[in-house]
């Protein structure tokens, strides 16, 4: 998994949003400014620039413009050298990639011993969509692991509660802190967490029991009390009655603990941006009214933080075009999400997902992890499918980071034919993800055609995400040299740069439009009027990294 992220965060371009992290995360410590990029929290941005400080990106402090006009200003306008400021960006989610690959591990071995860790690990490193984000400067896979590590956290908190809740807390402040589609979960895992404080005291004084006193007049506090019927079952049911009272008030209050703790990860991480906490609500402020805006109004979050859900209610109340299995349309759809999942999750680790979530409801000792592993991810993955942005898989990447763990579960079942298919699956998942290397962003399983396929089904960032445009100047240096170079390409890159000399085809009569047409696959998907009319009349002749085609005209 280091391997496949490493060259691919090396071979790959500035994707999409990527600019617009990395230039925040530069005003971030050299300004100690939250004017841009609000609709984000600090934190994934702040790990990216725990990387930038050794790339040293010169910015001038005088620029006004908007957050993509800063991308493009640090990486292209400002003298700094794109491929190490972005190398230096993606490094530390890396880093972060693979230690949640350890939280993977640790969670599924305490579950089901180390042969479910293993399975869980290498559904986890093998996966296609992990790969390609954790490589990128982006806010998904810190935002899933960071979930993740909560939830296995307040799983641990069933035997040591006093230990792990705050580091539950401080997981999912984490979590909250990096992005906010993050926030439906809250209140799942404060459940989880008043699961976890019940189970733990529970264990220690039985209902209808009263503690017997050791010598001292206190037990040890990690051993189970010694206990002694009480006298009469009216006593038994009032003093029962009273500790159940007693132990759910303890229990929430160690949720309401964590919740706090979460909190004051989300205030600490702005005012590591800036101190005084200062801030101007952009002109531009979306204004939310009705049930949103009173739950925006009333978070305990700092103003920039709220702000910041205004702004994502915006871009949800705006009207998106997306692309689904060849269709066009405008909008979203509820099941664009499991559909897209369906192309882009190889087949073994899909029935592995399937097994293992049986697994977890049908196996007695398994039981008990089942919500802690299986209703955090259904919970964000609906209220993900009701969102407006079609824009790919990544919006619920959540799903392969929890369901690894859950696959684990396979293991439980004690047939040698389950374990023999469950080695089967694995490797075919390995194989799978193998051979799309390095293209891990365009990746569909083989029942979809392969990864050569996807374009035809999904657009965005799903396939094209803008990461091809150096791949793409190397290989018109290679293939196509001295020939005029047509271009439309769907990015954040600056073509030029990477020294493509080209010309966009809309703006050109139809008849001057000779040569090379190359055209981003994402763009293919949306071709409308004079663009749709050239392709017609072109014939693609080869592709790049499976999301850009070249024609020839």
């Amino acid at each position: 998994m280091a391997v496949a992220m490493v060259t691919t965060a090396v071979e790959q371009t500035p994707t999409i949003d990527e600019p617009v992290y990395v230039g925040t995360a530069v005003v971030y410590v050299q300004q100690h400014s939250l004017r841009y990029n609000p609709e984000h929290p600090p934190l994934g941005k702040l790990i990216i620039a725990s990387g930038l400080v050794f790339a040293h990106p010169h910015l001038d402090a005088g620029f006004k413009g908007d957050q993509t006009a800063l991308g493009r200003r640090v990486l292209y306008e400002s003298g700094n050298d794109p491929w190490r400021v972005m190398w230096w960006a993606r490094l530390p989610v890396i880093v972060l990639t693979l230690l949640f690959g350890l939280v993977v591990l640790a969670f599924a071995r305490e579950l089901v011993g180390p042969a479910g860790g293993l399975v869980a690990l290498a559904l986890y490193a093998f996966s296609p969509d992990v790969i390609a984000h954790g490589s990128l400067a982006t806010l998904d896979v810190p935002a899933s692991g960071f979930l993740l590590t909560s939830v296995w956290l307040l799983w641990r908190a069933r035997r040591r509660p006093l230990l792990h809740l705050p580091l539950a807390g401080a997981a999912l402040g984490a979590a909250v802190a990096t992005k906010m589609s993050t926030l439906p979960a809250v209140p799942v895992l404060m459940l989880l967490a008043v699961a976890s404080v019940w189970h733990a005291r529970g264990l220690r004084t039985p209902a209808g029991t009263r503690p017997v006193d050791t010598p001292s007049g206190t037990r040890p506090p990690d051993r189970p009390a010694l206990t002694r019927p009480l006298g009469t079952s009216a006593e038994a049911q009032a003093l029962g009655a009273s500790a159940k009272a007693r132990l759910l008030g303890l229990a929430a209050a160690g949720a309401t603990g964590m919740a706090l703790v979460a909190l004051a990860v989300v205030w600490a991480t702005y005012f590591a941006v800036d101190p005084q906490l200062r801030w101007t609500a952009p002109a531009d402020l979306p204004a939310v009214h009705g049930l949103r805006g009173l739950f925006v109004d009333r978070l305990p979050f700092p103003q920039p933080y709220r702000d910041g859900m205004r702004v994502q209610f915006g871009f949800e109340n705006a009207t998106w075009q997306g692309f689904l299995f060849g269709r066009l349309y405008h909008g979203g759809l509820w099941y664009y999400l499991p559909a897209a999942l369906l192309v882009k999750t190889p087949l073994g680790m899909q029935a592995l997902w399937l097994a293992g979530a049986v697994a977890m409801v049908s196996i007695p000792r398994l039981r008990p992890a089942a919500p802690y592993l299986l209703i955090p991810p259904a919970l964000l993955l609906a209220a993900a499918m009701t969102g407006s942005r079609d824009l790919g898989v990544r919006y619920a990447l959540f799903i392969p980071v929890f369901l690894a763990v859950a696959a684990a579960g396979v293991v439980a079942f004690r047939r040698r034919w389950a374990h023999i298919a469950t080695a089967a699956l694995v490797l075919f998942v390995a194989v799978s993800s193998l051979l799309t290397y390095p293209y891990y962003l365009p990746y569909s399983n083989e029942a979809f055609g392969g990864p050569s396929k996807t374009h035809l089904r999904l657009h965005d960032s799903n396939v094209d995400w803008g990461q091809d445009l150096g791949r793409l100047a190397d290989r018109l240096d290679r293939r196509y040299p001295h020939e005029k170079v047509w271009l439309v390409y769907k990015g954040a890159g600056v073509p030029s740069y990477y020294g493509i000399d080209a010309a966009d085809p809309r703006k050109a009569p139809p008849g001057e439009v000779h040569g090379l047409l190359v055209v981003s696959d994402t763009s293919v998907a949306k071709a409308d009027g004079r663009l749709a009319a050239l392709l017609a009349t072109s014939r693609p002749i080869d592709e790049v990294g499976h999301s850009i085609t070249i024609y020839r005209r």
